[in-house]
């Protein structure tokens, strides 16, 4: 008797996803096992542009293209980037012509989980271990006991993957820059020198080893990161203490010295949802060798810094290739093999410019910051 194939997928992320919606379509059963209790049990972050080449196509061969477009705002793709003291130096105004359109995290977690068939997916399951099993199969442990056995297991499970030691011991390092992260709720209304600043897309603030990236979502919500080179002693101690909002206030201003009031306003606006957000990376050219029955995707593959926007696309090309080697090849090995070695490829690629991303917050940011914006305009012409 034939008995069909299953994949165990930790962590129900955008990667791990839009892996079952893939296979869901492709008639490969799957089960996500997701930490949280319910979809709404934290937030999600703010707003990701998706791009054409991975993230938007992920979504098309996943069938949900017309559902993303009924959310996207192709009229947030504006950038404009100032010094600390308030001068504007670039500006990029012509928004809805980009190929980058904007979706908040929550809808777009919501697009995928809509998707998929109910029973798939098993809220509030902490997995603590996975074992092998004498016919290659894996054995997924949760505190309690058994949460299943696949073909295969695909560690979507983050930054800090519980299933990444299966395959790797390399685990992510702080790459020097902290960010402060920062909430501001209906800001149109409640705070319109805020809205001023940023009427559509993004603004970006660089700085002497310090910079500003605020953002709006949907409904008029915006999300500000004050961002800092930081030791690790520094880290450690904590640069400003969130567990009092107004006192963070304060001592974020006092790490801004020389700053234009105007740019101060975020931190007046902000709500008292204040994160402290160390950015760390694993290794440039991060690779494993081949174990059949295991493999990773997004950060629990390749975690590196937000700069060049590549996470979530990266990651959703991730669960889009490897659904659809899947698909292709009755030998699971082989096509995860094959997956692998593609992925490493381009994501080493996309992590060595996230990592010359840091550059934003530097002695120099500004002169090379520019500098990126420019040849990006060049390359457009």
């Amino acid at each position: 008797m034939h008995i069909a194939k299953t994949v165990g997928i930790i962590g129900g992320g955008p990667g791990g996803l839009t892996l079952a919606r893939i296979l869901e379509t492709r008639g490969i059963a799957a089960t996500v096992f997701e930490l949280d209790e319910h979809p709404f049990a934290r937030p999600q972050g703010g707003s990701l542009d998706l791009h054409g080449d991975s993230g938007l196509r992920a979504l098309r061969e996943a069938g949900l293209e017309a559902g993303f477009k009924a959310v996207a705002r192709y009229d947030d793709q504006g950038d404009a980037i100032y010094d600390a003291q308030g001068t504007l130096h670039f500006q990029h105004n012509e928004a809805s012509d980009g190929d980058r359109p904007e979706i908040d995290r929550t809808q777009l977690r919501s697009l995928l989980l809509d998707s998929l068939p109910a029973e798939w997916l098993r809220w509030g399951s902490k997995v603590s271990a996975v074992e092998s099993l004498s016919d290659g199969r894996y054995r997924v442990m949760g505190p309690a006991g058994t949460l299943g056995e696949f073909d295969l297991v695909v560690g979507a499970d983050g930054a800090w993957s519980r299933i990444r030691p299966l395959v790797s011991s390399a685990t992510p390092a702080f790459t020097g820059v902290l960010f402060i992260e920062l909430q501001i709720d209906d800001v149109d209304t409640r705070h319109p020198e805020v809205a001023k600043l940023l009427p559509r897309g993004k603004i970006s603030v660089v700085g002497n080893n310090q910079g500003l990236i605020a953002q709006r979502s949907s409904h008029g919500h915006v999300r500000a990161y004050f961002m800092f080179r930081v030791s690790e002693a520094q880290l450690q101690q904590g640069l400003v203490d969130t567990s009092s909002p107004t006192r963070a206030r304060e001592q974020l201003k006092a790490l801004l010295p020389g700053w234009a009031p105007s740019l101060l306003t975020f931190i007046d606006a902000c709500n008292d949802s204040i994160v402290a957000r160390p950015i760390v990376a694993l290794p440039v050219g991060h690779r494993w060798m081949h174990r059949p029955g295991v493999t990773l995707l997004g950060d629990a593959a390749h975690v590196m810094p937000p700069f060049s926007g590549e996470g979530v696309n990266m990651a959703m090309l991730d669960g889009l290739e490897l659904g659809l080697a899947l698909a292709a090849d009755a030998d699971w090995s082989r096509a995860v093999k094959g997956y692998e070695e593609a992925m490493f490829e381009r994501a080493a690629s996309a992590a060595a410019g996230a990592m010359q991303g840091l550059d934003f917050v530097s002695e120099h940011a500004l002169e090379h910051v520019l500098e990126h914006f420019r040849e990006l305009q060049q390359a457009g012409a």
